[in-house]
């Protein structure tokens, strides 16, 4: 959620109430369904009379067109039914049609603002008297699907702090909104009802439950800030307990310029690369040293404090820590020993490394083998060029350093990951991989937008 120091915009509609009862999400999903029912009949009626090519066609642009449709209308309720739209949209590619996928893509965070009179009501429920001891600025600097983020001074010692919000009845309409959410699904006949469905729905569940819980995310982002408040590359929000409960999250305002910005495009060359090594870093440490990571790769959950001095350190800004999952031991094993295989750009190791989880157990070698090359380039980045011919040489630079803006490897992974699918033995990977995916999906994204250049020497070797 971002958290920048440019001017909001107020020129975003505001809405004086969300549908946050279950009558009402149930008559708007309903409403959704039956319209969704016409489309399919009229589909299938004026298809009728196609040839098998046509019909195929037509077919698929209906399907996008549905998809486009349900999007739409779930982005009008807010709440959790655009975070599962959402999750569903980042983990979901191995179990959605990719129309399905790519329309829930479109689903945002920065929709319409619930009004201030609806959020100033929420906070004197929640605060009571202690409101008063606030300075609170009704238009609010960010917004999403679970809750409202506004900006305060606390009276008495003039301390700047953000308040996140969330928005009444969210936490209540979890449950009926996943019910919700996949009657929807299975009325658009857009994605086929199987257990690797059910299992996710589970997953998200969980996911959501504990996002809503603000206690939780309150002791997250004091464990962070407690192992990174000596670390001057990293900036954590501190938590206010005063004005925090388990709906309302306080803690210190940190400003910081969006990783899209002009400003940090602008940075010389040495410095980018010194806030790209940073970001990879902390998420080698979540999962390598610290066992738990923050799962949403969506850049408004960081920002970057350009020092005003260029030889002090810029900082990067770690803002959100609602999504956190921990990881057990043995997965942890598993991930290191993939790691080190990667850096030594050893196929034989990274096979050798899959054994012991059910999940690599049940592949034939040939399907091993095929995963095994994908696990290699994945870990391009991190391998010594030394021991890796296969970087490309465009992606080096005198320093070898492995140059992001130059790699394209987001398109390779997913070009070769698409082959190697296409001869899987299996349904679904596991949520734990997928996750850890896709964070390394975003830490590419970011390291490729800000041009960085890495040192796998230095981001691997700590943690081997």
């Amino acid at each position: 959620m971002e958290n920048d120091t440019s001017k909001p915009s107020s020129s975003k509609q505001s809405i004086d109430n969300l549908k946050t009862s279950g009558l009402e999400r149930r008559l708007s999903i309903a409403k959704t369904s039956l319209n969704i029912g016409r489309r399919w009949a009229g589909n299938s009626v004026s298809g009728m009379f196609l040839g098998k090519e046509a019909r195929s066609k037509r077919n698929q642009a209906f399907m996008e067109a549905q998809a486009n449709y349900v999007a739409e209308e779930l982005g009008k309720l807010k709440g959790s039914v655009v975070k599962i739209g959402q999750m569903l949209a980042m983990y979901g590619e191995h179990i959605l049609p990719p129309e399905i996928t790519r329309a829930l893509q479109t689903l945002n965070d920065d929709t319409a603002t619930l009004a201030w009179p609806k959020i100033e009501y929420t906070l004197q429920q929640t605060l009571g008297d202690k409101l008063n001891e606030l300075e609170v600025d009704p238009v609010p600097i960010g917004t999403a699907s679970l809750a409202q983020v506004h900006r305060a001074t606390v009276l008495a010692t003039g301390e700047q702090v953000v308040l996140k919000i969330q928005y009444p009845g969210v936490a209540d309409a979890i449950d009926s909104d996943l019910a919700l959410f996949k009657r929807l699904l299975k009325v658009s006949n857009a994605v086929p009802q199987t257990r690797a469905l059910d299992a996710w729905f589970e997953e998200i569940r969980d996911l959501l439950h504990v996002e809503v819980d603000y206690a939780v995310e309150a002791a997250t982002t004091e464990r962070f800030y407690g192992r990174l408040q000596d670390d001057p590359r990293y900036a954590v929000p501190k938590i206010n307990r005063h004005y925090s409960s388990k709906r309302l999250l306080c803690m210190s305002y940190e400003s910081g310029v969006p990783v899209t910005s002009e400003k940090l495009q602008s940075l010389s060359a040495e410095r980018r690369n010194a806030i790209g090594q940073a970001a990879i870093e902390i998420m080698m440490r979540e999962i390598f040293v610290w066992g738990e990571m923050q799962t949403d790769p969506n850049f408004g959950n960081y920002l970057v404090r350009i020092n005003s001095n260029e030889n002090e350190i810029d900082k990067l800004v770690l803002l959100d820590f609602g999504a956190i999952r921990q990881f057990d031991n043995t997965l942890l094993t598993i991930a290191r020993n993939l790691l080190r295989a990667g850096y030594y750009h050893d196929h034989q190791a990274m096979m050798e490394s899959m054994v012991g989880y059910d999940f690599f157990n049940t592949m034939s070698n040939k399907v091993k083998s095929d995963i095994a090359s994908l696990f290699l380039l994945a870990t391009e980045p991190f391998s010594l060029p030394a021991t890796n011919p296969d970087i490309p040489a465009d992606c080096l630079d005198s320093q070898q350093r492995y140059i992001w803006a130059n790699s394209k490897l987001h398109s390779r992974i997913s070009a070769a990951a698409t082959q190697a699918i296409q001869s899987f033995e299996f349904n679904l990977p596991p949520k734990e991989f997928m996750f850890i995916s896709r964070k390394f999906i975003g830490a590419y994204t970011f390291l490729t937008v800000i041009n960085a250049h890495t040192d796998s020497n230095r981001l691997v070797k700590p943690f081997l």
